[in-house]
Order: C-alpha cells, then structure tokens, then sequence
C-alpha cells in the first residue's frame, strides 16, 4: 500500500451512503478511505462510531453487503480502501474466506483491533496469501516488545492510537503522542499514522509535528457526515488536507 507522506485517511462506516461520502471524502484529498463493518460489539469504537455502526445495521447491513459496497468503491475511486472489523465476524466468515472475500472486493489492507498481533497468526497467513496488508494498532501503553512485534508483521502502515481508550473528538492532542512516536520509529520503515481524537486542522498538525507521517480521522468525519452530508465531509475533509499538505514543506 502506498501512501503520501503525509497522509489523511478518512474512517467511514459501510452503510448505504459509504460511496457517495467516500468520493466526496477522496475529492478533498484523502489519501486512502477505512472503512467500518458495523459489529454488534465494536469493543474500539466511542460513541460516534458506535452510532453510526448501529444504524447501519438497522439499514440492514451485513458482510456481504458491506463488501459489495467495497466492491462499488473501488470501481470509482484509486486509493488504498482499508476495512475495519472485529475478530468474531471475521472468523463466522472463516479467516481465509473474509481475506480472499476482501481482496476481491478491492481491498488492499486490513485492520481488525481485537486480535493481538501475537495471536494473529492464521489472520497474517490468510493476508499475506490474498495480498492485504495487515494494519497493527499501538497505543502509548504498549511495551517494547509488543512494538517490535507489531511491526515486524506489519503490512501497509502502522496506527497509532493517541490514547489508550475508545475513539472520539477530543479537543487536543496528549503528550504521551511524541513519545510512542518515537519509540516505534526504529523499529520500521513503514509510515506511523497517528488516530483517536484528530478533529482538527490543529489537532492534524500537532499530531504531525510529532514526527508522525499522518493522520487518520472518523468520530469527526462522521459528525460532519451527520450534519451536512457529502458536501460538508468535502469540504471538511478538504480543510484537513490542505493543513496535512502544507506540512510537508515544512
């Protein structure tokens, strides 16, 4: 998976809008588009999220609809599409079948938060025959031998979560930020993507200002999302952008 650097990926949920937000998000400059299968206990996801995955599955969305929407997106749009689930519908679908199921559609990585990368040995087999890259998380809480693991595995680019706790606007960046940044730094080449409360052209910056090569944004995108639809998430998504952009001339 290539990404700028910086990079501003955008989170949204498979629900019945996803294309149509998805090409507005990509039209104001997202580098790549994660995009959420609702699960019934989306144990990572804060409140914004978890809404917006509830309704979703009120709209009647499934795996295979949820793929079929992925399938559509990549017939429109050329960036890197990252879906986003949990272990438990991962394995109802049997881990080889979702990855080949995946990749067919158009994606090119994965995240799934809940399998510790110690235990994600069959997933990391079943990404690396259908050719995804699969995405670790680590948080400020991680020991160094979790770091050194998770990037040893690592495909596509490493998520930093910002805080140890569930997604969310947050209203500033916290300090421990610099600091995973630089403790995962020497430990891989891929680029360190920095998630969990960026809302902001500000919060953007200061998380690149950490030596971080970019930012991912959802509880955001999707208040925006709620509000104004594709053209507020455009505009939103463009405002962003310009900020990551103009920081890599700095």
């Amino acid at each position: 998976m290539n990404l700028p650097r910086p990079a501003l990926v955008i989170y949204l949920m498979a629900d019945r809008d996803m294309v149509e937000l998805a090409e507005a998000a990509v039209r104001g400059g997202a580098a790549a588009i994660e995009i959420g299968i609702p699960f019934s206990d989306p144990l990572a996801d804060g409140p914004v999220v978890q809404r917006a995955g509830q309704r979703a599955l009120r709209n009647g969305m499934t795996m295979d609809r949820a793929l079929a929407l992925i399938a559509e997106l990549r017939s429109r749009v050329e960036v890197p599409l990252i879906p986003m689930t949990y272990a438990s519908p991962v394995l109802a679908r049997g881990v080889r079948r979702f990855c080949a199921d995946a990749a067919a559609a158009g994606a090119n990585g994965l995240i799934v938060p809940d399998v510790p990368v110690d235990e994600a040995g069959e997933l990391l087999e079943a990404c690396a025959a259908s050719r995804l890259d699969l995405i670790p998380l680590l948080a400020p809480t991680s020991p160094e031998s979790r770091i050194e693991l998770a990037c040893r595995a690592a495909g596509g680019f490493v998520y930093l979560v910002s805080v140890a706790g569930v997604t969310g606007v947050r209203e500033g960046l916290s300090s421990r930020v610099g600091d995973l940044v630089a403790r995962v730094r020497p430990h891989t080449e891929l680029r360190l993507l920095i998630g969990f409360g960026i809302s902001s052209p500000a919060t953007a910056r200061a998380a690149l200002e950490t030596g971080a090569d970019g930012v991912v944004i959802g509880s955001k995108a999707i208040e925006v999302c709620e509000a104004g639809g594709a053209a507020a998430l455009e505009a939103f998504v463009r405002d962003i952008a310009e900020t990551v952009t103009a920081f890599s001339g700095v």
